[in-house]
């Protein structure tokens, strides 16, 4: 019964991973947060009277056939009780609460790279997206981004390239509702040779709130982030700031607004003609994520 109370608290209108965090620490496991009083839920920071009147509206059983549903879908609920549920997602702040997931989730996946961009991005910048991407899935690292157009699917379809490259596909849509369309047929590769991945509810269409929510996900399974070419005011820009407040690496490809803004900001600048892959990797092996921060210092610019 477990996965259908953790679905059904996933459910809850205005309950992020804080709260849940909270929730656990003071009950001990999902189910015990519905047996509780609604005096005990109200002394937890953040929990509402109209949020304790929705959770009584909840009836986990309800949920268990969409449980079974999800299993005909071959699409897995991953819980924070589940082992394959990331950790280093599992240990933000903001940790989403549950995770659906199409593909296979290994340990090795915590040994990522993120790369984003622009949607609408040059040919070079497609080109640079995709050898970045091939060329560090070849040296074992996984390739995750948002399955958008332009930077995203390069990253995806470069890490696809390699030899055994394995990359992940993070939504801002339900795993059901696969967006954009055009990425359809290359979302059935990634669960093949990855996983697409989604804390939404299965059948959720994709909204600006959720794709912005994503890009800590994005960042938040890797070690480093890779801008190629972003504007100033993007989602890429979002999801190297999300990183960098995460403690993990913000690389930049110089030569568009967003990503010479990130430089003057302290990333660390890559320059493809001269950029050694080996050594490019093994610092983002090396990168410790253990610890979230609230504001990271600046990152010196290093030249690979």
């Amino acid at each position: 019964m477990s996965k259908a109370h953790w679905l059904a608290l996933a459910s809850l209108s205005g309950l992020g991973g804080a709260t849940a965090k909270k929730l656990l620490e003071q009950f001990g496991d999902v189910e015990s947060i519905f047996d509780a009083t609604d005096e005990q839920l109200l002394e937890i920071p953040r929990v509402t009277e109209t949020m304790v009147e929705n959770l009584r509206a909840l009836r986990p059983e309800k949920f268990e056939e969409e449980i079974y549903a999800l299993a005909e879908d071959e699409i897995d609920l991953l819980t924070w009780d589940d082992a394959r549920f990331p950790k280093q997602l599992r240990e933000l702040k903001d940790a989403p609460v549950i995770l659906f997931a199409r593909g296979a989730i290994k340990k090795g996946d915590e040994n990522a790279v993120a790369i984003v961009g622009t949607r609408a991005a040059s040919e070079g910048a497609i080109e640079i997206a995709t050898t970045l991407a091939r060329e560090l899935a070849l040296r074992g690292l996984r390739v995750v981004s948002g399955l958008a157009m332009g930077i995203d699917t390069a990253a995806h379809v470069g890490a696809l390239d390699a030899e055994d490259g394995r990359t992940i596909a993070v939504l801002g849509s339900g795993i059901r509702v696969i967006h954009p369309r055009e990425n359809a047929e290359l979302a059935a590769r990634i669960a093949s040779h990855g996983a697409l991945i989604s804390e939404l509810m299965p059948n959720a269409p994709p909204r600006g709130p959720q794709l912005m929510a994503r890009d800590r996900l994005v960042s938040g399974l890797s070690r480093a982030v890779i801008v190629v070419e972003a504007g100033q005011k993007s989602g890429s820009m979002d999801t190297a700031e999300r990183a960098r407040k995460q403690g993990r690496l913000v690389y930049a490809i110089p030569g568009s607004e967003g990503t010479e803004g990130l430089l003057k900001g302290g990333a660390r600048r890559l320059e493809m003609d001269a950029v050694d892959f080996d050594a490019l990797a093994e610092e983002i092996y090396a990168h410790d994520t253990e610890k979230e921060k609230d504001a990271a210092p600046p990152q010196q610019g290093t030249l690979f």
